[in-house]
């Protein structure tokens, strides 16, 4: 998997482009939590209702799942926001388990009285419910166990093997599941292979922690499996809205306000057909408010947000589900993403001879690499997203040979993979090193034939817009360490000479400040055009930035 090379040469100009005009985050530095959750073997949830934000100003009445009563636990460990969880929130809370590990959860209903009933559907798992115990509680449904209004019902399961799902009500679902009642459930790996924990994926959590970095994963394994290992994780959950069907909710719930639940008149008949969404939602927010932080207070009812950030050479787990009622052709840009499983199925290969991988033997995996992921409604998925620099034919770092400050003369010393795993302490641990020293151009401004990968606008015409970081280069000072210093201004390296020449200099319009965050911003998007507006304005929606950092840059997962 890390030998795994970037998009091919047609893809060079692509990645160069991407790097230049979205280089630096426009918005103010956050923190980034992993995949927060609840653990526990037991967990009590309500179903309630609330009002969703959104970036156009609107409050939009909504259903969700939320915590009845605080939790048994939270993960990962260590998190500050360790007393948060709602009683209704959208998606609901992530229930994190382990693999082999029984699981009930009890729904408590809390809806209106005019909803009517509902339900949870645990996709996947064999699940028994207090329908069928010994002493019924609730009512059979027509797909599970529902609890009517105030009343509660138990469902209980295994987990039987590891991986993302999703849950979801069971219970008139073109209605529940639109306004909101839905949630993921990752199951953690019973062992993790030992390949996870030592070798070159201890290397990399060696290399986090030099820099000041903590553990926040969730296990060091996707799977039972030793090339599910993975450096940081991410939890993305897709859906859209329709804010007509919620608008007629509201109403029709404030007119029954009071009524007796199953008397006559006290139902919702809401039609969700014809189905025109407006919000375009990743966790429960549109961009940009899911850039902003976990547990932001402007969204009391979304916790989760949509901002992963990651260094160079990790490999970066994404647990994705698909949790509206349209499919969501979803673009990672920077690299394919090698996708592990489907709703907990590993995708291994046929093949009858394992593999070694660092010592274990193993079935090849067999999960495609895909440059467009899918997300079908209920389902779910796992895949690894990889990005090093090797194939853009430039030092992404900004080295100089000529230079006099140490940090751009670092030595790279490749692997038996190419790559610079010596130092996990150095700033450019995992550098491609087959394009050590080489710049962007000879020549600013100059074209291909002056010796650069791919020909450049002029960085004061094309590139000149917050979201472009002045250089095509990680790391706050690497721009100084490829250029030389502007004369007459203060060095962010130590010894750096002006007047040297090198690569396009900055443009000066960098958002955050140049000793902050500087890394390449790629953005991961819906390719449904449509999908990346809110209310039909652009940009918002289902997008977000994928930000690759230089080792430099401390990315702050402790929210």
């Amino acid at each position: 998997m890390r030998a795994t090379n970037m998009k091919k040469t047609i893809f060079q100009t692509h990645l160069l482009l991407a790097a230049m005009v979205a280089v630096t985050l426009l918005f103010t530095v956050s923190a980034f939590a992993a995949a927060p959750g609840i653990t526990g073997t037991t967990f009590n949830l309500v179903a309630g209702p609330a009002y969703l934000n959104q970036p156009d100003g609107q409050a939009v009445y909504s259903w969700g799942y939320g915590c009845n009563g605080a939790p048994s636990g939270y993960l990962p460990a260590g998190l500050t926001k360790t007393t948060f969880c709602n009683a209704m929130q959208v998606p609901g809370p992530t229930l994190i388990v382990t693999e082999g590990q029984p699981v009930t959860v009890n729904l408590l209903n809390s809806l209106p009285n005019a909803a009517g009933n509902t339900s949870i559907l645990f996709p996947g798992f064999n699940v028994s419910t207090s329908c069928t115990a010994a002493t019924p509680s609730g009512q059979q449904g027509l797909l599970t166990c529902e609890a009517t209004p105030g009343a509660t019902v138990s469902y209980t399961f295994t987990a039987s093997s590891p991986g993302t799902r999703a849950y979801y009500s069971g219970t008139q679902g073109d209605l529940q599941v639109e306004m909101g009642l839905y949630g993921a459930i990752i199951v953690l790996p019973g062992s993790v292979p030992s390949n996870c924990t030592s070798g070159l994926a201890a290397k990399n959590l060696a290399a986090e922690a030099a820099h000041g970095e903590l553990d926040y994963r969730l296990s060091q394994a996707a799977y039972d499996h030793p090339d599910t290992c993975y450096d940081r994780e991410y939890l993305f959950q897709f859906a859209e809205m329709d804010p007509r069907i919620h608008t007629q909710a509201e109403a029709q719930v404030t007119a029954a306000a009071g009524c007796a639940a199953g008397a006559a008149g006290c139902s919702l008949n809401v039609p969700t057909e014809p189905y025109h969404p407006a919000y375009f939602l990743i966790n429960g927010r549109s961009m940009p408010d899911d850039m902003d932080p976990n547990y932001a207070t402007e969204y009391p009812h979304q916790p989760y947000n949509g901002d992963p950030h990651m260094h160079p050479g990790e490999l970066t787990l994404i647990r994705v589900i698909g949790q509206g009622r349209w499919q969501h052709p979803f673009h990672e840009h920077g690299n394919h993403v090698r996708i592990l499983g489907r709703d907990g199925n590993l995708i291994l290969s046929s093949s009858t001879t394992p593999l070694l991988y660092e010592g274990v033997s193993a079935t090849p995996l067999a999960g495609p690499l895909q440059f467009t992921t899918t997300t079908t409604p209920g389902l779910a998925f796992d895949g690894i997203f990889y990005w090093t620099a090797k194939g853009l034919n430039w030092d992404a770092y900004g080295h100089n040979s000529s230079s006099a400050d140490p940090l751009a003369t670092l030595a790279c010393t490749p692997d038996a993979n190419g790559y610079n795993t010596v130092d996990p302490k150095a700033i450019n641990y995992y550098e491609w090193c087959a394009d050590h020293f080489k710049p962007v151009e000879k020549a600013p401004f100059g074209d291909v034939s002056g010796g650069g990968p791919a020909t450049l606008p002029d960085a004061n015409l094309f590139t000149n817009g917050p979201w472009y970081g002045g250089s095509p280069y990680l790391g706050p000072d690497a721009t100084i360490r490829a250029t030389g210093c502007n004369p007459g201004a203060q060095s962010n390296g130590p010894g750096v000479q002006c007047g040297q020449t090198g690569s396009t200099p900055p443009s000066g319009t960098i958002a955050n400040s140049p000793s902050s965050e500087a890394g390449f911003a790629f953005m991961w998007h819906s390719h449904n055009e449509r999908e990346i507006t809110t209310n039909n304005i652009f940009p918002g929606g289902m997008l977000m930035m994928m930000l690759v950092d230089s080792r430099e840059y401390v990315i702050d997962e402790t929210n």
